[in-house]
């Protein structure tokens, strides 16, 4: 798994910081991040984390624990991967 570490606790459907109402998603398939420019990181790195099979997980660096809570397993933030549903 490769954590991204961000400012925003996710990814979004919009710019959170621009937009009040910006959705954020639980879980993105790589296709859905790659399809909607989502700007998780650029697209040749998702593209080999999808041909790789590798899931990342998008969170905000800013929060206390929050290393050590992706490191454990907890739900925070944002899972890409190739077998999750969007929600």
């Amino acid at each position: 798994m490769i954590l991204k570490a961000t400012k925003v606790d996710g990814v979004y459907d919009s710019d959170p910081k621009l937009n009040p109402n910006a959705k954020r998603f639980k879980t993105l398939t790589y296709s859905h991040v790659l399809a909607h420019d989502l700007g998780v990181m650029d697209s040749t790195a998702i593209a080999l984390c999808k041909d790789n099979n590798i899931p990342i997980l998008v969170f905000n660096l800013s929060e206390p624990n929050n290393i050590r809570r992706a490191l454990t397993g907890e739900s925070i933030g944002t899972l890409v991967g190739g077998s999750c549903e969007i929600s």
